[in-house]
């Protein structure tokens, strides 16, 4: 169990056990639920400004439910940071936070506020998950087989037959779509890349010495984690090595050095990742 625990990508597994401690301190009587939902009149009126930031880590009390969406966590989540978003830690926790900041304006409409916005957050992982491996087959209680294209639906469709809320995965598939759109569909159709990671989440993840970002404009700290050994990019461009290679001298014509990245362009290396090249390699 601690090995697997080990082996999860660092975004996830920090997410996971900020819900799980959250919930534990709750089932201990540590505070009461309503002390950190989400509530835009105690925000601005008594300045409680702590739960623009807690509603999104209480998943709920202890039950299946709560169960359900930690392992939805561990495996469309993970499968996501391994994924599309293998050695771009930035951009995940940029997601992530892009998604929270979505549903709390989403939440300044009355009809669609809520108490806790930690059940969306994970239906957009979700759906954000279907979208990256649209063509991946997803057994449901062993009963119907489908695509993952359409998984978001089946299981928005289960909570209607369990009779749960429906407003909190409705306003995650939307968060996880304008996600989407803005990083991957827009751009590929020709549009300006507009929602890149900001220079702060790129920063933060390196303060924060876990996880590798591949198009991090960040030079790297050698106080932090090992992670950060790989090739990284300074805020002028020039790149930086894990060690300083020289150049064979008994070759004619050649160089072992490390070469010049290539040309950008237009800021498209924030499409380095698997489903976000603009020329389809």
């Amino acid at each position: 169990m601690f090995r697997y625990y080990r082996s999860l990508p660092p975004v996830c597994k920090t997410y996971g056990v900020a819900c799980l401690m959250t919930t534990s301190a709750f089932y201990l009587g540590l505070f009461e639920y309503y002390s950190i939902s989400l509530d835009y009149g105690l925000v601005l009126k008594h300045f409680q400004v702590w739960r623009l930031i807690t509603n999104f880590f209480f998943l709920g009390p202890f039950s299946f439910p709560f169960a359900f969406l930690l392992i939805i966590i561990a495996k469309y989540g993970v499968a996501l940071e391994r994924g599309p978003f293998d050695k771009r830690t930035a951009d995940f926790v940029w997601m992530l936070i892009f998604g929270a900041l979505s549903l709390l304006v989403m939440a300044a409409v009355p009809f669609l506020s809520s108490p806790f916005f930690g059940g969306s957050v994970v239906f957009m992982m979700v759906y954000v998950w279907g979208r990256e491996f649209p063509n991946a087959r997803i057994s449901i209680y062993g009963v119907v087989t489908l695509k993952g294209f359409y998984l978001p639906w089946a299981m928005l469709a289960l909570d209607l037959i369990f009779g749960n809320p429906l407003m909190p995965d409705m306003l995650g598939i939307a968060a996880g779509h304008l996600h989407y759109f803005l990083t991957v569909l827009h751009p590929l159709s020709g549009g300006k890349f507009i929602l890149k990671t900001p220079l702060w989440v790129h920063k933060l993840v390196a303060f924060w010495g876990e996880g590798t970002q591949i198009n991090s404009p960040v030079q790297r700290d050698p106080s932090t984690s090992v992670a950060f050994r790989g090739r990284s990019y300074r805020l002028n461009g020039s790149r930086t090595s894990r060690s300083n290679s020289t150049p064979a001298t008994n070759q004619a014509g050649a160089d072992s050095s490390a070469q010049q990245p290539a040309d950008r362009g237009d800021g498209s290396v924030a499409f380095r990742g698997k489903s976000y090249r603009l020329n389809g390699r």
